[in-house]
């Protein structure tokens, strides 16, 4: 009987142990997977072109690294081996053309395989010039010659077709995220709780600016536009319409809402728990917002 209830027992504690080591190393395994993801994919598509061009750069405008004539024979043997197509193009542009485009392909196989070498240091010459080429364009930009060449770029870039069935949508995104204005960097940061999908239940949103006029103009009062991130993804949600009387404004950040979205109401903010603010019922009261049973 006793060797019973060890045993009753020990499923229990084995499922308790199991799970709180889960507790206790998946957010470090998650943050290194996203830190990870979030490198190869700057590293494949900003870094690489960025390095490939850099390369071709140096190829063409300086005359390292350079080769030997034996380094070029080795060379033409191997594409003789590989790629004789390369080989017979090049004769048919003439004997000289021949000799420049070896020596170039034989130089950007050594500047290649020098690159792969220091891999580590120079893949970051990809990164440090993106920053420096953002922050020169932003530079520019502030000025008044950059700001008129912005705007005669938006104009071109509008009248070609597909492209400006996008730009437009895509640039009122980038606008909102990156606004200097520091009103509307105010209002995104705004978090309320609205009653949604029903009235009895709240959500936590973000409100996103003003509503549609027409929208407002059929509630007969002011409205706001509210983004309702989902869980456990808040990259989605649902963009809603409510009346601002209906809104309660919480007193927490964004990342702490999001926080309260992705673990499903488990992180709840400490400026929200019931120890250090009124009840939800007081709160909704003071707002006008109490139904009837």
């Amino acid at each position: 009987m006793t060797a019973d209830r060890q045993q009753t027992s020990a499923g229990p504690r084995s499922r308790k142990f199991f799970f709180r080591g889960l507790a206790i190393l998946l957010p470090s395994v998650l943050t290194i997977f996203l830190l990870f993801w979030a490198y190869n994919f700057v590293q494949e598509k900003i870094a690489s072109p960025i390095n490939f061009g850099i390369q071709e750069l140096v190829l063409r405008a300086t005359a390292w690294p350079a080769v030997s004539q034996d380094r070029m024979e080795l060379h033409e043997t191997k594409l003789n081996n590989e790629s004789p197509e390369v080989l017979e193009q090049w004769e048919k542009d003439g004997v000289k053309n021949k000799q420049v485009m070896l020596r170039r392909d034989t130089r950007r196989e050594v500047l290649t395989q020098t690159w792969r070498k220091y891999r580590f240091v120079l893949d970051l010459i990809g990164l440090i010039v993106a920053v420096v080429l953002i922050y020169i364009a932003g530079a520019l930009l502030g000025s008044f010659i950059g700001r008129r060449l912005y705007r005669r770029g938006e104009e071109l870039i509008s009248k070609v077709p597909l492209i400006r069935q996008v730009y437009p949508f895509m640039k009122q995104v980038t606008d909102f995220i990156f606004r200097a204005d520091s009103t509307e960097k105010l209002r995104f940061n705004k978090v309320v709780a609205v009653e949604y999908p029903r009235k009895g239940l709240w959500s936590i949103g973000l409100v996103t600016g003003d509503t549609i006029y027409v929208l407002q103009q059929k509630a007969k009062e002011p409205c706001v536009t509210v983004f309702v991130p989902s869980s456990p993804t808040p990259f989605t949600g649902y963009v809603i319409t409510v009346p601002r009387a209906d809104t309660i404004d919480l007193p927490i950040t964004v990342e702490q809402a999001l926080r309260f979205t992705v673990s499903g109401g488990v992180v709840i903010p400490p400026e929200l728990l019931q120890n250090s603010h009124p009840p939800a019922k007081a709160l909704g009261d003071s707002h006008g917002l109490s139904r009837p049973n």
